[in-house]
């Protein structure tokens, strides 16, 4: 389509690393930097942008396989070019980094339109309400008690009522020292808040179950990824057992995993970065709602503002420490986290972010 719609001119993309400031873990991971890759998209004088964390490779994949679907096609035709970049992947697999790189995409699309219309994004959206609550996410298996401590200090300044650790240290062989790491957060915490804990999937299912019990006379609030989440039936299995709830989901790629996982959870994690963008989420966090679910952003604060306040049944964004470290680097004006909250943007178009010239020295594609 041509007429009156401006047509998209060019898909870019680029990939920075950011080191952390010391290794981190969690159950079943480590690591020393986070890459984020950025879509951006250029139509009638605007340009969005969005980006995923991911590998540096995965810039390729924007350029090679999702850039030829979107150039010359109407630029608010979003659906339709949606549908386009995931048909175009059938022979690379549509999950993954293929994801990743489409999510992305879909983000920086919905961004363009957005400033194309001369509107914020969370208007375009539909916003349900002006600030979204966050919790403090990090608490790495590898800190010391002190920045533990260092950790939940930033979180209570910053107003948050929930705060989460890693748990499932070594796959599940240090369940010792992760329940005596949870009585340290929640000494630290103090009382009124919310516990948190995510194993990342280190469990074995029995023992999952028995860490549970456990956790629950603890007063945790949030078990995430017990098991592993392609594990659904182990998933359902420590559901039963314990009162604390369970949430999954950050793995999510498409709705299929959705609906794998809408009956054997609490609450619904959704990335925007992963899930196919804010197309993605907004499925299905429309999924959950017609099982009376809420749904939980999962990582990338900044990006998930705009959409998670569009959703009435959206429970809270997780603020990882990584990535609210990151963003600022990364982008200008990201949102900022105040009394516990993330505030929409309501004045700039889009979603007010643009990348900051200072993180070219961060490039690595």
């Amino acid at each position: 389509m041509t007429g009156l719609s401006p047509t998209i001119e060019a898909v870019d993309a680029a990939a920075y690393r950011f080191p952390t400031p010391q290794p981190e873990a969690d159950g079943t991971l480590t690591w020393d930097a986070t890459v984020a890759v950025t879509a951006t998209i250029r139509a009638g004088g605007q340009c969005g942008l969005g980006w995923t964390y991911s590998s540096e490779v995965t810039a390729n994949v924007i350029t090679a396989h999702l850039a030829p679907c979107l150039e010359g096609r109407d630029a608010f035709d979003i659906a339709g070019g949606w549908t386009a970049m995931h048909r175009a992947g059938r022979n690379l697999g549509t999950r993954g980094l293929y994801m990743h790189a489409l999510s992305a995409v879909d983000i920086a699309w919905w961004d363009l339109k957005a400033r194309l219309l001369g509107k914020p994004l969370s208007d375009l959206l539909g916003r349900c309400r002006d600030a979204v609550p966050v919790y403090g996410s990090g608490g790495f298996t590898n800190l010391t008690d002190r920045q533990l401590a260092d950790q939940v200090e930033a979180w209570s300044a910053a107003g948050c009522t929930a705060m989460k650790i890693k748990i499932g240290e070594g796959w599940g062989t240090s369940a010792r020292r992760d329940l005596a790491r949870t009585r340290r957060l929640r000494g630290l915490a103090g009382p009124g808040i919310d516990l948190m804990v995510d194993a990342n999937g280190g469990y074995r299912r029995a023992q999952a179950q028995r860490v549970g019990h456990d956790l629950d006379e603890l007063g945790v609030t949030w078990f995430e990824e017990p098991v592993s989440s392609d594990d659904v039936e182990a998933l359902a299995a420590v559901r039963d057992e314990v009162r604390c709830d369970v949430a999954a989901g950050e793995y999510v790629y498409d709705q299929f995993d959705v609906n794998r996982l809408l009956p054997v959870v609490d609450c619904l994690q959704l990335d925007a970065t992963r899930c196919g963008g804010y197309t993605g989420w907004l499925r299905g966090a429309s999924s959950a709602q017609a099982r009376n679910l809420k749904v939980s952003a999962h990582c990338a604060p900044a990006l998930h503002v705009s959409v998670a306040a569009a959703v009435p049944n959206t429970r809270h964004i997780e603020w990882f420490v990584d990535h609210a470290r990151l963003e600022p680097q990364l982008v200008a004006d990201a949102p900022e986290v105040r009394a516990g909250e993330a505030r929409v943007n309501r004045t700039a178009p889009g979603h007010g972010m643009t990348v900051n010239p200072a993180a070219d020295a961060r490039r690595v594609r």
